[in-house]
């Protein structure tokens, strides 16, 4: 097991339920070990298995929750 750790930019999160969705939506990807999502620096922070998961596939479970991503390292 590879772990390493991305930021990703999140933009369109307004509350706490926002938070628990790009969440949810993170932890659902294969890989995934820990999540910290920031609504206050409206940021992600990653950490994952780079053998099962890679940055597009977490910016694509982002924008599938509805809300726009990129890589921010």
């Amino acid at each position: 097991m590879n772990l390493v750790t991305s930021s990703f930019r999140v933009e369109g999160m307004s509350c706490q339920g926002c938070v628990a969705s790009v969440t949810r939506a993170l932890k659902a990807v294969s890989g995934v070990t820990d999540v910290a999502v920031s609504l206050n620096d409206k940021c992600a922070t990653v950490r994952y298995d780079e053998a099962e998961a890679a940055p597009a596939a977490l910016v694509a479970a982002i924008e599938d929750a509805g809300f726009d991503a990129e890589i921010s390292e």
